[in-house]
C-alpha cells in the first residue's frame, strides 16, 4: 500500500490507533464471552442483566470523560439544551440492545471464528445503507470489494472434509438448530447493520456540533431504558436484580466481558466519528484472522481448509476496497454544510 492510500484509509494517527484497538477489543470480546459459558456453552449469569450494567458502566465512564474538562452542570444544560438528539438516539439504542443479547446467544451457537465470519454478511447492507443515508455512491471497485468480501463469508459454510452422505446426514440432523441460529444472526446482522449507519449520521449530521462523549451519554441513557424495557418484556425484571444473580455479574470472567464491552462502545463512537461505517466492517473482517488463531489457541477449536479459504477471500477483500476507500467528508465540507442548514432554517 502506497502512503498516499494510507493517508486515504486513515487520515491521521489516532484514527489508525482507534481502528486497531477496535479490532483488538472485539476479538477480545468474542473470546471472553466464549470464556465465560458453562461447559454446555450456556451462561451461568442473566445477559440481559450484563448487558444493562454494561451500559451503566459505559454512561459512567463517558460522564467522567466529560467532566474532566467540563463541570457537571454543563452536562445537565447540554442534555436539556439537545433533548431532540437524546430523543433520536433511542433509534440505534434500541438497536445495538437487541444485538448486544444476541451476542450472547449467537456465541452459545457458534464458534467465535464462525461467528464473526457469519456477522460479515453485513457488509453489503451496510454499503446500501450508506449510500441512502449519507447519499454517496459507492464505485464498483467498492461494490465489488464488498461481494468478495461476503463472498468469502459463504466459503466457511462449504464443508470441504466431509463425504457427500456424511454431509446429508449431518445437514438433517442440524438443520432445525442452525435454522433457529440463523435467524437470531440475520437479526443481529440487521441491527448492527442500521444502528452503525444511523449511528454515523447522528455524530456526524445531526449531532456534528455536540461533544462526542455527551453524545455517548445520550446513546448509553437510551440503551439503559431499552434494556430496562426488554428485561420488563421477558417478565424477569425483578429476578434480574436478586442478590444470587447479581453476584454473578462480579465473577471475574463476567468482569472482563463487561469492561471489555463498556471500551468498545466508547471505541466505536470514536470510530464512526473519524472513519465511516464502511471501514468499520472491513475492520471487523479483519477481526477473523485474530479469532482464529485465538480460539485454536485457548479452546482448541480446528482451523479447517474452508476457514483458510473464508480468510484468505475477506482478506483479498479487503485489500481490493483499499485501493478505492470510501472518503470521509473533510471539515470544512461538514462546517459549509451546517451553515447552510443554519441560514435554511433563518429562512
Amino acid at each position: 500500500m502506497t502512503g498516499s492510500t494510507w493517508r486515504e484509509l486513515f487520515p491521521s494517527k489516532l484514527s489508525l490507533i482507534i481502528f486497531v484497538l477496535y479490532i483488538l477489543l472485539f476479538v477480545s470480546q468474542g473470546i471472553l464471552v466464549t470464556a465465560s459459558q458453562k461447559s454446555n456453552n450456556d451462561y451461568d449469569y442473566n445477559i440481559v442483566t450484563v448487558v444493562l450494567f454494561t451500559e451503566i458502566l459505559k454512561l459512567v465512564i463517558s460522564s467522567l470523560l466529560y467532566c474532566r474538562e467540563n463541570k457537571p452542570k454543563e452536562l445537565v444544560v447540554d442534555i436539556v439544551k439537545n433533548k431532540t438528539v437524546l430523543l433520536l438516539y433511542f433509534v440505534p439504542a434500541f438497536l445495538y440492545c437487541l444485538y448486544n443479547n444476541l451476542a450472547f446467544i449467537n456465541l452459545s451457537s457458534f464458534d467465535p471464528t464462525t461467528y464473526y465470519l457469519l456477522l460479515q454478511f453485513r457488509v453489503v447492507v451496510t454499503g446500501v445503507l450508506f449510500q441512502v443515508i449519507f447519499k454517496k455512491v459507492l464505485s464498483k471497485k467498492q461494490w465489488i470489494s464488498l461481494l468478495i468480501l461476503t463472498t468469502g463469508c459463504m466459503l466457511k459454510q462449504v464443508n470441504f472434509t466431509q463425504s457427500e452422505t456424511q454431509s446429508i446426514s449431518s445437514n438433517k440432523s442440524t438443520s432445525v438448530e442452525f435454522g433457529l441460529s440463523g435467524v437470531f444472526i440475520l437479526v443481529q446482522i440487521i441491527c448492527s447493520c442500521l444502528a452503525g449507519v444511523y449511528n454515523e449520521y447522528l455524530l456526524k449530521k445531526q449531532g456534528a456540533d455536540i461533544n462526542i462523549f455527551v453524545q455517548n451519554v445520550f446513546m448509553y441513557l437510551d440503551s439503559i431504558i431499552c434494556n430496562v424495557l426488554l428485561l420488563a418484556l421477558n417478565g424477569n425484571i425483578l429476578s434480574a436484580f436478586l442478590y444470587e444473580n447479581i453476584v454473578k455479574i462480579f465473577h471475574y470472567k463476567v468482569l472482563f466481558v463487561m469492561i471489555n464491552n463498556a471500551a468498545i462502545g466508547i471505541v466505536t463512537s470514536f470510530f464512526l466519528k473519524t472513519l465511516n461505517s464502511i471501514l468499520k466492517t472491513f475492520a471487523s473482517a479483519l477481526e477473523l484472522v485474530l479469532t482464529a488463531i485465538l480460539s485454536y489457541l485457548f479452546f482448541s477449536i480446528p482451523i479447517y481448509l474452508n476457514t483458510v479459504l473464508a480468510i484468505v477471500t475477506v482478506m483479498f477483500a479487503i485489500y481490493l476496497y483499499s485501493q478505492n476507500p470510501v472518503q470521509n467528508p473533510s471539515k470544512v465540507t461538514r462546517t459549509v454544510e451546517h451553515e447552510g442548514l443554519l441560514k435554511a432554517e433563518d429562512v
